[in-house]
């Protein structure tokens, strides 16, 4: 951590980060073991934070992923409803990851540990400012939400601003993860950008339909057969713009170029209600609350104090006040459209 940062005061952590150190590598490989697969290589760590996920391969040559979950986040019903749903993508022949059944099982149980094991896919990273590669991903989204509307999640959180925004605040408010001296400032504009970006969800009416949840373009990989998506820990039920504003960057006109270029794709398999444009701002407005407070929140882990050691410092509070304001900002401005205002 820099000399000019101090360790914030974490209340109110789940422990999990003590059960993931019991997870060794012995242990990693007796659970693998455990469903008749067995690694030839040593296991290679992914970036992943919130769970524990590392690559192998097998004595058989076959590549795997297996991912630990972290305790305490989401039930054994809302792991595996996340599982059927990316199974049931892939029978759509939509390329997604899914979990390897093994004796008729996707999450498997080894010492008080829940894991998966997922075929690894091959591929490099998804390049969000190739057009081409763009308009395929918005064409498979488009099918993802086609068949992702014809039912709906019965286990798994909505997406909603009081779970990713109402609770997050109150949570850093109980904390003392914000200096003092920078409380007041810091949530006196959260709270206004909550009002505000509250205030628009409210004026929407949306059809909601089970998501991806965290479809940023680090969750795509480019195959020689085109797009693979994997990781569907987030999948809940909300808006489909969520599944595609993360793919927008630049400036105004590049995002609408983007976006026109993704919403013709999408549309050849599924109709966009483009009313939903006005909760980009509001959804990036809730990304960056609960951005916050997860950290926070996991700071007991020694992998979140090693991979964000920028956090908690006066520095950084000072920049999330500037990022907060300019959100606001953000959120009194006319929508993206296609259609000239």
């Amino acid at each position: 951590m820099n000399q000019n940062m101090t360790p914030p005061t974490i209340t109110n952590t789940s422990g999990a980060a003590f059960h993931f150190q019991a997870l060794t590598p012995d242990l990693i490989l007796d659970a693998i073991e455990s469903l008749g697969v067995y690694p030839e290589t040593g296991l290679l760590a992914l970036n992943s934070y919130e769970n524990r996920v590392y690559q192998f391969r097998s004595d058989e040559g076959l590549r795997y992923v297996v991912k630990f979950y972290r305790p305490d986040r989401w039930s054994d019903a809302q792991i595996q409803e996340e599982h059927d749903y990316a199974l049931a993508l892939a029978a759509e022949d939509i390329p997604m990851a899914v979990p390897v059944i093994i004796e008729g099982r996707t999450l498997h149980k080894y010492q008080g540990f829940r894991f998966t094991l997922f075929p690894s896919l091959g591929g490099r990273a998804f390049e969000v400012d190739n057009l081409e590669q763009l308009e395929s991903v918005g064409r498979f989204i488009g099918r993802i939400h086609q068949y992702a509307a014809q039912t709906s999640f019965a286990e798994r959180e909505p997406l909603n601003p009081q779970i990713l925004g109402a609770e997050p605040l109150a949570w850093l408010k109980q904390s003392d993860l914000v200096p003092s001296s920078l409380r007041l400032p810091f949530f006196t504009v959260v709270e206004q950008v909550l009002a505000k970006a509250n205030a628009i969800w409210e004026r929407q009416s949306f059809a909601a339909i089970r998501l991806h949840g965290d479809l940023h373009p680090g969750n795509i990989l480019w195959t020689p057969d085109g797009p693979g998506f994997v990781d569907l820990d987030d999948a809940r039920m909300g808006p489909a713009i969520q599944d595609l504003w993360m793919m927008l960057t630049g400036d105004r006109a590049q995002q609408l170029m983007q976006l026109e270029i993704l919403l013709e794709a999408y549309e050849e398999f599924c109709e966009f209600d483009t009313r939903q444009l006005a909760l980009i701002e509001p959804l990036r407005a809730l990304r960056m609350v609960h951005y916050n407070a997860w950290i926070g929140r996991r700071w007991d882990d020694p992998a979140f104090p090693m991979n964000f050691p920028w956090f908690g410092g006066e520095k950084y509070w000072e920049q999330q006040i500037l990022s907060f304001k300019e959100q606001l900002y953000a959120l009194g401005e006319p929508p993206l459209s296609l259609v000239p205002y």
